[in-house]
Order: structure tokens, then C-alpha cells, then sequence
């Protein structure tokens, strides 16, 4: 905002009994406000702020966690979102079990994503040791499913 515009709007102010005026442009945010006691010029004062984009606010630090160690072993991650199912149908018996010795390329799950039932193959041959989703589950893209070892 240029200053004869500026200054016009704070005659504007001060000449009227508008006791705040607040004006957001491209370029920045001109905030106006007439202070003073009665009986007195009125003074101004004027907080000249780039515009932003709302930030989420900052929390206080909260003490730190101990990092939980990283689970042994492989982790088969979600390539989709979706939701988790552990066998082909309800009610039918589970691609994998906890122990379960699997091979690479073999169907350890299902993920749905838009009525589309994707069969998630195992990318490692192994032991499965962890099953890290329950069934029926809501899982995000990279998220952990299954450990093999």
C-alpha cells in the first residue's frame, strides 16, 4: 500500500468517529486504531502486517518420548489407502497367521479402496512374526502391515 493512501486513510480516521478501521490488500494488512482520552487529539496508531496464511498454532514442547526401537525384521507397508482385510471373504480363514512361513509374490492380504478389492503380496520371503492392522481396519499409504523375518 503506497503512503498517500496511507495517509489518506488515516485522515480519514482520525476526521470521523470511526475509532478503528482495518484494511487487508494483496500486499499487507493496514490496522488503524484512534486512541486518546476525550478532550484530546486523537493519536494514532497503525500495525502494518505482511498477510499470511493461517499456521497451525506451535504447542508448548512437551518432554520427550524415548523413541520406541524400530521392529526386527522386514515391514510390508500399505501401497494404498484403503481398508484392511485379513482373508478373501467375511468368514473365510486368513491369508497369514502370526508364524505363517510366506514366499515372495504370495497374498498376505486385501486392501479395499474403492470397492476394488487389491490383493497386497508378500515383497519378502519369511516368517511373519508381527500382524500390525486389525481387520476391517482404515490403513494410509506407507503404512506398516505386517514384519517378516
Amino acid at each position: 500500500m503506497d503512503l498517500r493512501k496511507l495517509k489518506t486513510l488515516i485522515d480519514l480516521v482520525s476526521e470521523s468517529n470511526v475509532s478503528e478501521l482495518e484494511i487487508t490488500e494483496a500486499e499487507g494488512k493496514v490496522r488503524i486504531v484512534k486512541s486518546g482520552a476525550p478532550m484530546m487529539q486523537p493519536a494514532m496508531t497503525m500495525v502494518a502486517a505482511p498477510v499470511a496464511v493461517a499456521a497451525p498454532a506451535v504447542a508448548p514442547a512437551a518432554p520427550e518420548a524415548p523413541v520406541p526401537a524400530e521392529p526386527a525384521g522386514h515391514a510390508v507397508k500399505s501401497p494404498m489407502v484403503g481398508t484392511f482385510y485379513r482373508s478373501p471373504s467375511p468368514g473365510a480363514k486368513s491369508f497369514v497367521e502370526i508364524g505363517s512361513q510366506v514366499k515372495e509374490g504370495e497374498t498376505i492380504c486385501i486392501i479395499e479402496a474403492m470397492k476394488i478389492l487389491n490383493e497386497i503380496e508378500a515383497d519378502k520371503s519369511g516368517t511373519i512374526t508381527r500382524i500390525l492392522c486389525e481387520n476391517g481396519q482404515a490403513v494410509e499409504y506407507g503404512q506398516p502391515l505386517f514384519m517378516i523375518e
